[in-house]
């Protein structure tokens, strides 16, 4: 009795260790349609009887899709190869194209992770894992034009799911042992301009996530460390937001102290609450340690000009643009200055007119920098500039006049 009880098992193991494929997964794999096999994996994927069915399931989506997309590539290197012989390209799908990279990508890093956990004897035996990385790790970068092409229909939607998913997928399990080497071109960038559109969108989590990548790019690294200040800082809160904010920014600059988006930031953080000694001093420093700094300069004249010491101000804001005149607002505020100094110039005219001429000078340049007045308003302190030198029916003076009605 024993033997037969021990051989009626055996026979019962066997014919569940080689069960066929469950009716859940048998009715995805027929389908040769994308949609239709990813709304049936949906809806009965707690029917698929183990991981390695859930894993095959997946595959399934990801031949799927790369069949679409194989398919779209052919189209668009023979449309390619027509117009170079001059003849006429037939069209290709270039949404369905865009669209089968991205199902492909994210399918296979679902199959990828049910491919990898252990079977019933606890080993791990991938059997997608190779063929699918390479496939798809090369049609993953479609990603990058895809988001291009996004953008120019100014799809924020759009551009944020194909390069989103092409940033969060950089450094994902299934990718780690795939070449990456050809992105570090455009990766930092594609990073940076994502981020800002996350920003703009509300979603500053992944903004800031964004420029950590973007950061590693010593080309985006200066601009996407200030966009994470200017992030940090827009998104205070409360006073307990601030003091933690200030705080750390503190310390980073302490070890960072070249880092100008840190000392930009700090000084503004200050100035918002108040606290003139704290950028006065944090200013001083910086002259001290670094006599031609722009930033420093600029920043020590902004404050005298807002406490009205004009000389003070008119002098810092020189200094600054000695070491730097391509910046408007600087050039600006330094014309500002120099035309409040000079209305309070009483019973010696041509001592007047030749402080507004001077700083005509600076303003123009403002004007040639920055025409649309995108940066810095110029216009009224040089209209003010031509009606005291040129009179007021001068045509620059007109042109001017004309300007501050628009």
């Amino acid at each position: 009795m024993k033997k037969i009880m021990f051989a009626a098992l055996m026979m019962f193991a066997t014919s569940t260790a080689f069960a066929g494929d469950s009716e859940a997964l048998k009715g995805i794999l027929k389908s040769k349609n994308y949609a239709e096999a990813a709304a049936l994996l949906k809806s009965s994927l707690g029917q698929l009887v183990s991981d390695a069915e859930k894993a095959k399931a997946y595959n399934h989506l990801v031949n799927l899709a790369m069949e679409k997309f194989d398919k779209e590539s052919v189209a668009q290197l023979a449309g390619q190869a027509a117009s170079q012989t001059g003849k006429e390209a037939e069209p290709y799908d270039t949404v369905g194209y865009y669209e089968a990279a991205y199902n492909a990508l994210i399918n296979a890093i679902e199959c990828d992770k049910y491919d990898n956990m252990p079977d019933a004897k606890g080993k791990v035996k991938p059997k997608f894992h190779d063929a699918n990385l390479t496939r798809v790790g090369n049609a993953r970068i479609q990603l990058v034009n895809a988001g291009q092409r996004e953008a120019t229909l100014s799809n924020d939607e759009g551009l944020l799911k194909y390069w989103g998913t092409f940033l969060d997928t950089e450094n994902c399990e299934f990718l780690k042992d795939f070449d990456k080497s050809g992105e570090a071109g455009f990766l930092g960038q594609v990073a940076y301009f994502t981020a800002l559109y996350a920003n703009q969108n509300g979603q500053v989590d992944r903004a800031l996530r964004y420029l950590d990548i973007a950061m590693q790019d010593p080309e985006q690294a200066k601009e996407a460390q200030a966009q994470k200040f200017a992030i940090g800082q827009a998104n205070l809160k409360t006073k307990a937001d601030t003091v933690k904010f200030i705080s750390e920014l503190k310390d980073f600059y302490a070890a960072n102290p070249d880092n100008e988006a840190a000392f930009g930031t700090l000084c503004n953080l200050y100035a918002s609450q108040g606290d003139k000694d704290a950028v006065n001093k944090l200013v001083a420093d910086k002259i001290a340690r670094d006599p031609n700094n722009h930033t420093a300069w600029a920043l020590k004249g902004q404050n005298e000009m807002n406490a009205m010491d004009y000389d003070n101000a008119i002098e810092s804001f020189k200094k600054a643009c000695e070491i730097d005149d391509t910046n408007p607002v600087v050039l600006t505020y330094l014309g500002f200055c120099m035309n409040n100094k000079a209305a309070t110039i009483e019973g010696d005219i041509p001592a007047q007119k030749a402080l507004y001429k001077e700083s005509m000078r600076y303003l123009e340049r403002a004007r040639d920098i920055d025409p649309d007045r995108m940066k810095a308003n110029w216009a009224y302190p040089l209209y003010q500039c031509y009606y005291i030198n040129y009179s007021a029916n001068d045509p620059r003076t007109k042109e001017m006049e004309d300007m501050l009605k628009q």
